[in-house]
């Protein structure tokens, strides 16, 4: 039993239609967890200027460090409110008011790259899926 043109062309056009449907289907999905991922990336990197910040204000008299709540902050972010930045409290001031602690800093800034390298490295995973998905299984390394 041979199709005729007609149906193969609508069975082309149908399979179009599911191919199309499916790989929209994957994005949606996708850019839900991308848009975390972003929302994500842009909390560490404002946390990286903040750090910055403190070491590039280490020897200005007066300068208090300043952070935000990581954790706290990330579950604001995700319902889309902008960090809330604050003094750190508890840290040693020095006699000329300044209480940046350049070991405290350091730290964070090492934490924070590998908080921004883990998100990099799963929105590359997710990119990877996208082109799978698209190229119907069969994506080149």
């Amino acid at each position: 039993m041979s199709l005729s043109p007609l149906t193969t062309e609508k069975t082309l056009y149908f399979r179009q239609i599911l191919d199309w449907w499916f790989t929209c289907s994957i994005i949606g999905v996708l850019n839900g967890v991308g848009a975390d991922l972003e929302k994500y990336m842009t909390l560490v990197s404002e946390r990286q200027k903040l750090a910055a910040s403190n070491i590039a204000n280490a020897d200005t008299p007066g300068y208090k460090t300043q952070d935000i709540d990581f954790q706290r902050e990330l579950s604001s972010a995700m319902s889309g409110a902008a960090p809330d930045v604050v003094e750190v409290p508890g840290l040693r001031v020095r006699n000329d008011g300044n209480n940046v602690n350049i070991d405290r800093e350091s730290r964070l800034l090492a934490e924070n790259a590998l908080r921004f390298n883990v998100a990099s490295n799963l929105l590359r995973s997710q990119l990877k899926t996208i082109r799978t998905a698209i190229d119907g299984g069969t994506a080149a390394a």
